[in-house]
């Protein structure tokens, strides 16, 4: 999780490839749990439609969902249908000036050296 600012605030040791969900969930549920009861903040995710979406079906984090403002990152939303694209495009929406959510894609193009060499390995992941 990184600021507008693209500064770390908090990680999360991925284990599984893909977007999920839950990696987003824990790490909001985290941020929220410090910071004030009356900020809101606005969320930038590749998919933060889906998320957004399944906070709202699901009913997931009731506590905060309400503190939420939902968009999707400039460079992810062109891959994303055009009413999409209108509600949730960060230049779209009030309070997100010109943050363009891919803080974290450039995060993981300078970390990217190190996935290799900090995987971890366990017995399931040997071959014998």
């Amino acid at each position: 999780m990184i600021c507008r600012h693209d500064r770390v605030i908090l990680m999360a040791n991925v284990t599984s490839a893909g977007e999920k969900q839950y990696y987003a969930v824990a790490l909001l549920e985290v941020l929220f749990r410090e910071l004030p009861t009356w900020w809101r903040a606005g969320v930038l995710y590749d998919v933060g439609c889906n998320l957004h979406r399944s906070t709202v079906k699901w009913n997931l984090m009731p506590k905060i969902s309400d503190r939420i403002e939902w968009g999707i990152s400039v460079f992810h939303a062109f891959g994303h249908q055009w009413p999409c694209q209108c509600i949730y495009h960060p230049q779209k929406r009030d309070g997100f000036g010109l943050s363009d959510g891919e803080g974290c894609e450039r995060c993981w193009g300078a970390l990217k050296k190190l996935i290799s060499i900090c995987r971890v390995s366990g017995v399931s992941t040997r071959f014998v």
